[in-house]
């Protein structure tokens, strides 16, 4: 029986594109597979023949040869370079596993040299209000791994390049058939790392890093906020055996200040004014959060409570030119440890006192009285 045309065989164009004859193979051999078709002697062999047919076309070489010459291409007389009746069926699954899933994977995974990247690492960093208002470079200690300086980080002795692991070929994988399946797993001699050590550097023991603290400059922005991340990329653990580094994440926290707080980009200020000075009105001086001072007129009969608002005198709003608003909360404060003479004048205001004079309260118990003698009747 002659043999299809590879291109019949993979149902496309003799000049069609290397992604639409994977594309297209793909699509086949999922349809033939064996797991979909048990027992079928008739979708085995298109299997076969698929795959065949795919390890041709998908290199140039072998594919300039199969246009020029055919199926002659590959039989002795014409160099050997492919024998079809010889293919191996095992081999051809492993291929349908790579070509179908290695792009999820990776891609390229069976001539990969696997590589241990370094973990990443946290870093709490707490501070002020004032640091966060205005920004500032802190440096920071962190405990990590670092690459071993007298190996340069490969792990061998010397800084010698690692073997090829002898079990995988430095695939970092090795295979076993089981029956029409090929199981893949992580070769245990090397660890799926490709490459062993013969010859392991004695500061490292082998891993190629070292523990050891590092001193870091980290920006923190205007405006930064309570849980505000900051990634340093390739600042964390060092990778095994000259593996890419993992990044390191500085958490921020903002400290809790004396004075203000904070709700976003808005500073409140809580500040205590004597009785007198509500009830007859005045100025007061109140500090800002960038440092400077601001004067707020406070209005005859203010009462507790009262807000006044400063724009533009709160924080900046982080990576903006804006900035937030600064309110002034009033608190008016009850004179205590009264002498003689206070307590005197006090008790002539109060004689003199009026409904005008405290109205809410005056409000409020004739509201109260009300009450009561509703409850009476």
């Amino acid at each position: 029986m002659a043999k299809r045309d590879y291109y019949e065989t993979l149902n496309v164009a003799r000049d069609a594109a290397l992604d639409d004859i994977k594309k297209s193979y793909r699509k086949l051999a999922m349809k033939y597979h064996p797991d979909q078709n048990r027992g079928d002697k008739e979708a085995e062999r298109r299997f076969k023949e698929i795959n065949e047919a795919y390890h041709v076309l998908k290199d140039d070489e072998k594919r300039a040869a199969y246009d020029q010459f055919g199926h002659a291409a590959f039989e002795e007389g014409m160099g050997g370079m492919h024998r079809g009746a010889g293919f191996d069926f095992s081999a051809g699954f492993a291929d349908v596993f790579d070509d179908l899933f290695g792009e999820f994977m990776g891609g390229g995974g069976r001539r990969r040299t696997a590589q241990t990247r370094g973990g990443d690492l946290r870093y709490n960093l707490e501070v002020s209000l004032v640091d966060a208002f205005a920004g500032r470079k802190v440096q920071v200690k962190v405990p990590t791994s670092v690459a071993c300086d007298p190996c340069s980080g490969t792990g061998s002795a010397g800084g010698a390049q690692p073997s090829a692991c002898p079990a995988c070929g430095g695939r970092g994988k090795v295979r076993a058939q089981q029956g029409f399946f090929t199981i893949e797993r992580t070769c245990p001699t090397c660890s799926g790392l490709g490459h062993v050590i013969t010859d392991p550097c004695r500061a490292c023991s082998g891993s190629g890093r070292v523990q050891r603290d590092k001193t870091l400059a980290v920006n923190i922005p205007e405006g930064v906020e309570d849980g505000t991340r900051i990634r340093l990329s390739g600042e964390g653990e060092a990778g095994a055996r000259g593996g890419p580094a993992g990044d390191l994440y500085i958490f921020v926290s903002v400290a809790a200040h004396d004075i203000f707080q904070r709700e976003g980009a808005n500073i409140f200020c809580r500040v205590p004014i004597p009785m007198t000075t509500a009830a007859l009105g005045g100025s007061i001086e109140v500090p800002t959060v960038d440092g400077g001072r601001a004067k707020v007129t406070i209005p005859a009969g203010c009462q507790s409570g009262r807000q006044f608002r400063l724009r533009g005198k709160g924080m900046p709003v982080l990576r903006s030119s804006g900035r937030g608003d600064m309110y002034i909360q009033t608190g008016v404060e009850t004179p205590v440890n009264l002498n003689r003479r206070q307590r005197e004048l006090l008790q002539q205001f109060d004689a003199a006192a009026s409904a005008r004079t405290n109205p809410e309260s005056e409000g409020f118990f004739a509201k109260v009285k009300e009450l009561w003698e509703d409850l009476k009747d």
